[in-house]
């Protein structure tokens, strides 16, 4: 089992009950996050949570979100300043009386993962959690996460220091091989794979990020216009490396471009990247950069 503490930002939101809402939704806050995000927000219950994607109208990503519900609001965890969120969600919200509250500092963030982790909380807090539910429990929330390096894994926020004196210090992992683990396990990582100029159903996300039964959100037209066609031309996959390859190397075949290398881990013996699935072979090595690259498989996150 591994531990890494996470520099995330964390943001409140709550509102009030509308008067002129789209049915099924009594709140304003509700409302506005179900318009403006990938994912179910409508259905989920107290203790539950899922991943979205904030897309732009041509339905590319432009930030991620974990979305809690907790009682009668929202917590949302992102790779972004939350005051910035904040500021670019202010714009936007018009007459919806919705509010927004950075509270990263009260939610220090810890990730525990491995074979493991469900055991240690057992054993020592007596904690058992479904995958994408949470509870809190002493002022700690704690939150199965099977989706965020592609192990099982939890996310801990609060007072995370009465978890980390349990935890051997020699299993802390650095950011740079937090982000090798996710490499391997061909999980997509926002302005890396999912970023504007790509569509996020190339990542084979469709599963985890969306809601294909849910009302209109900003970019739905351009993911339904995408998924009923039923394919997208590239795909994201793993890559092995031989010699000097980068991320943002273009991949080529026969000195024609057929896809982009998006992440490198720090061995640089292993990439993701996205490949024209008409040029995809297995086995088949490319020049990218001053080295070659090989397919190993297809990237298909499942949790």
């Amino acid at each position: 089992m591994n531990w890494i503490k996470l520099n995330r930002g964390k943001i409140k939101v709550f509102g009030k009950k509308g008067k002129v809402l789209p049915k099924g939704m009594a709140e304003e806050h509700t409302s506005f996050l179900h318009s403006q995000l990938s994912n179910d927000i409508i259905n989920l219950k107290n203790g539950q949570f899922n991943y979205n994607l904030w897309l732009t109208g041509k339905g590319e990503p432009k930030e991620e979100f974990y979305v809690y519900k907790k009682d009668d609001y929202y917590i949302l965890d992102s790779s972004a300043d939350a005051e910035k969120i904040i500021e670019q969600f202010n714009k936007i919200k018009l007459s919806l009386q919705v509010y927004f509250e950075d509270i990263t500092d009260e939610l220090n963030h810890l990730f525990i993962f491995g074979e493991d982790a469900d055991r240690f909380l057992k054993d020592k807090f007596d904690v058992a959690v479904e995958k994408f539910h949470f509870i809190e429990k002493d002022g700690v929330i704690f939150a199965n996460n099977p989706y965020r390096v592609g192990e099982k894994g939890f996310d801990i926020y609060g007072d995370i220091e009465k978890v980390i004196k349990e935890l051997n210090k020699e299993d802390e992992i650095d950011e740079i091989q937090f982000d090798d683990i996710r490499i391997k396990n061909c999980i997509p990582k926002i302005h890396k794979e999912l970023r504007e100029g790509f569509h996020p159903l190339e990542a084979n996300i469709l599963d985890i990020a969306f809601s294909l039964t849910k009302g209109c959100y900003v970019g739905q037209e351009a993911i339904a216009r995408v998924h009923f066609r039923g394919k997208t031309p590239r795909t994201l996959a793993k890559f092995s490396i031989n010699g000097d390859v980068n991320e943002n190397d273009k991949i080529l075949s026969d000195e024609k471009s057929i896809g982009i290398i998006t992440s490198v881990n720090f061995k640089k013996d292993t990439a993701l990247g996205y490949i024209l699935k008409a040029k995809l072979e297995e086995g088949k090595e490319f020049t990218a950069g001053n080295g070659k690259v090989k397919p190993e498989n297809i990237c298909e996150p499942k949790v």
